[in-house]
């Protein structure tokens, strides 16, 4: 099953003195949680509303209301952020990487199954998915058509068709 929240982010510090808070964003960028009127603390427990919030290098400032000085701010250093998977609309052949992980990555010619999507590293052209076998032997698939498939959250199914020496040695 789907969580119902997704983690967004992690409160890293404050800039200023009026509580604004600075987020290391944990998706594509901090651009993407401009789009956001609340956030929720604990998992999805709380909410709290956003006052203002604007990218800043690679963070996210954060004013959020009900924090205005520099000490309640500081307060909630290393804090996790979360989103209501409702608020976000993600375009088509898009995953959120908390959904990834733990997919069965099988063959989609054959059926074979490779193992379990593990983790997701971001390269800049594309994202590679690192596909741990029963064994524990890590292998790496870049994230491009042709060898990612199908990706069936749901189901909890990642369809490929590995380009050669990825699970076999290559000759």
């Amino acid at each position: 099953m789907k969580n119902p929240f997704l983690e967004a982010g992690r409160v890293v510090g404050t800039h200023g003195i009026r509580g604004e808070l600075r987020v290391e964003p944990w998706c594509d960028s901090a651009r993407f949680l401009t789009g956001f009127s609340e956030f929720y603390w604990d998992g999805g427990k709380e909410k709290v509303k956003v006052a203002s919030s604007r990218p800043h290098k690679n963070l996210l400032l954060l004013k959020l209301e009900g924090i205005d000085t520099v000490e309640q701010g500081d307060a909630l250093r290393g804090r996790v952020l979360f989103l209501n998977r409702k608020d976000v609309k993600l375009p088509e052949g898009r995953f959120f990487v908390q959904d990834l992980i733990g997919l069965s990555a099988v063959d989609a010619d054959d059926g074979r199954v490779y193992g379990k999507v593990t983790d997701v590293f971001p390269t800049g052209s594309n994202d590679v998915y690192q596909v741990t076998d029963e064994d524990g032997k890590n292998y790496l698939v870049p994230a491009i058509r042709g060898v990612v498939v199908r990706v069936d959250v749901d189901a909890g199914v990642m369809e490929l068709r590995p380009m050669r020496g990825i699970f076999d040695d290559a000759d």
